[in-house]
C-alpha cells in the first residue's frame, strides 16, 4: 500500500488512548491534515486508509464493484500472522454474508431479511421489558448501580438469545465471548472460537427440532446455504445484535445524564429517549469503523492513490460528524436519520435488524427511566472511560445513584 497523496503526513495508529479518549478530535485532526482519505496503522503497524468524509464514504458504499467486500483480495495478507487480534473483524475465506458479494450476497441477505421480518414486534418488546426489569431487580434496592455492566451489557444478549432460540444459560458466557472479539485484544480469537461453538451447537439442535425462532426459519430457508454459511451469519448477527445495542444503551443514558440539552429527559417523557437515541447515533455512535473494502484495480479516491487490493476502513463516526454535513455540532439533530451508523448500500445493516436493536435499546431505556426516574451521574463526567476497540465506542462503566426502591420480581 501507497500512501502517495496530495497530502502530507505519516499514518496514525487506530489505537491508544488519544483514540479512546477524544477520536472526535482526532477525525478532525486527520481530515485537517490528510483530507477525506487518512493514512492509518491497525494492530501490527498495517496499513490501511480511513476513509473520513460523508460523499467519499457515500461513493465507497455505493461501488460495491470496486471497493469489494471480498477480503481475498487484501494485499497485506502475506504480513498477518494466525493469531492477528483483528483477525475475528478482518477475516480471510469467511463463509459469512460479511465477505459474499454478488448474488448469492443477495439471496443470503433476504434469507437473514425474511427470518428477522417473522419476529413478533409485540412478543420482542415484552421480552425486552420482562429481562430490563429483571436486570433493574438486582440493583434497584441498593441505590447505586453500574449501568454499563450491570444493565446495558446484559439486556441486549438476553433478548438475542431468546428470539434466536440459544439456551438461556448460554448468555453470560457469550456477552464476555462477544465483548473480547470485538475489542480486538489479546483474547479476540477465544472469544470468537467461543461464539462459532455456541452457534454450531445451536445450529445442530435445530435441525433435529425446528423452533418458531429466528434460527429455524433460517434453517428453512431453500436457497441451498450450507449449515456452516447460516453458522457465520448467526455469528455475524449476534456481534452485530449484541454490543452495538448495548453501547446504544450506554451512550445514549451518558447523554441523558451529561448533556444538559437533554436535563429535562429523565423526567421529558419517552420522545425525548427517542432524540436522545438518534442524537447518539450522529454524535456518539457505537459503531465507529467497519472493515471493510478492499480496492479491486487501481483508482483515485478523495485526493488519494488508492492501490489494488489496499483496505479501506469505513469511518461512519468520522462521516457523521462531517463538517459538510453536520454544521452545527451544537444543535440537536431531531429526526435526521441520514447518519452512516448503520452502514449504507449493498451491506448496510439489514433494516429489521436496525428495528429489533431499535426496540430493545429503546425499551431498555424507557424501563429503566420508569422505574429509576431519579438517577444521577455518581461520578464526574470527565472520569468516563472507553473501551479500546478500534470498531466500536462504548463506555466500561457508568456508574450512578438513585432513591431505593423494592422489586417488582418475575422473569420474561
Amino acid at each position: 500500500m501507497t500512501t502517495e497523496a496530495t497530502t502530507e503526513g505519516a499514518p496514525f495508529p487506530l489505537s491508544g488512548d488519544r483514540f479512546q479518549r477524544d477520536p472526535a478530535e482526532l477525525y478532525r485532526e486527520l481530515r485537517r491534515e490528510h483530507g477525506a482519505v487518512a493514512p492509518v496503522l491497525l494492530d501490527g503497524d498495517v496499513p490501511a486508509w480511513l476513509v473520513l468524509d460523508y460523499r467519499e464514504l457515500h461513493q465507497v458504499t455505493s461501488d460495491p464493484v470496486l471497493f469489494s467486500r471480498d477480503s481475498d483480495l487484501w494485499n497485506q495478507w502475506d504480513r498477518i500472522p494466525e493469531d492477528w487480534p483483528l483477525l475475528p473483524m478482518i477475516g480471510r475465506k469467511q463463509p459469512s454474508i460479511l465477505y459474499t458479494v454478488g448474488e448469492r450476497h443477495r439471496q443470503r441477505a433476504g434469507m437473514i431479511e425474511t427470518a428477522l421480518e417473522s419476529v413478533d414486534p409485540f412478543l420482542l418488546r415484552r421480552y425486552a421489558e420482562g429481562f430490563a426489569d429483571e436486570l433493574i431487580d438486582a440493583f434497584c434496592g441498593k441505590g447505586r448501580a453500574d449501568l454499563v455492566g450491570q444493565y446495558a451489557m446484559l439486556l441486549p444478549v438476553r433478548v438475542l438469545v431468546k428470539i434466536y432460540g440459544v439456551p438461556d444459560d448460554e448468555g453470560p458466557g457469550l456477552v464476555t465471548a462477544l465483548n473480547d472479539m470485538i475489542d480486538g485484544r489479546e483474547r479476540a480469537l477465544e472469544g470468537q472460537q467461543h461464539l462459532a461453538t455456541s452457534m454450531y451447537g445451536l445450529i445442530h439442535a435445530r435441525q433435529e427440532e425446528p423452533r418458531d425462532d429466528v434460527v429455524s426459519r433460517m434453517l428453512a430457508d431453500t436457497s441451498g446455504f450450507t449449515a456452516d454459511e447460516i453458522t457465520q451469519d448467526l455469528m455475524v448477527m449476534m456481534a452485530a445484535g449484541h454490543q452495538p445495542t448495548a453501547d446504544w444503551i450506554g451512550n445514549s443514558l451518558r447523554l441523558m445524564l451529561t448533556d444538559e440539552r437533554f436535563a429535562a429527559s429523565l423526567f421529558g417523557g419517552r420522545n425525548s429517549v427517542a432524540e436522545a437515541m438518534n442524537e447518539v447515533l450522529w454524535a456518539d455512535t457505537p459503531t465507529q469503523n467497519v472493515a471493510g473494502r478492499w480496492a479491486s484495480r487501481d483508482t483515485h479516491l478523495g485526493g488519494r492513490r488508492i492501490r489494488e487490493g489496499d483496505l479501506l476502513l469505513l469511518g461512519l463516526a468520522a462521516a457523521n460528524s462531517d463538517p459538510q454535513v453536520h454544521v452545527d455540532s451544537a444543535s440537536l439533530t431531531g429526526g435526521n436519520s441520514a447518519f452512516f451508523s448503520f452502514g449504507h448500500g449493498e451491506h448496510r445493516c439489514p433494516f429489521p435488524a436496525q428495528e429489533i436493536a431499535e426496540v430493545i435499546a429503546r425499551t431498555g431505556i424507557e424501563v429503566l427511566l420508569d422505574r429509576l426516574p431519579d438517577i444521577d451521574l455518581a461520578v464526574p463526567a470527565a472520569t468516563l472511560t472507553r473501551r479500546p476497540s478500534p470498531w466500536l465506542r462504548g463506555l466500561t462503566g457508568l456508574p450512578v445513584t438513585f432513591t431505593p426502591t423494592p422489586a417488582l420480581g418475575g422473569t420474561a
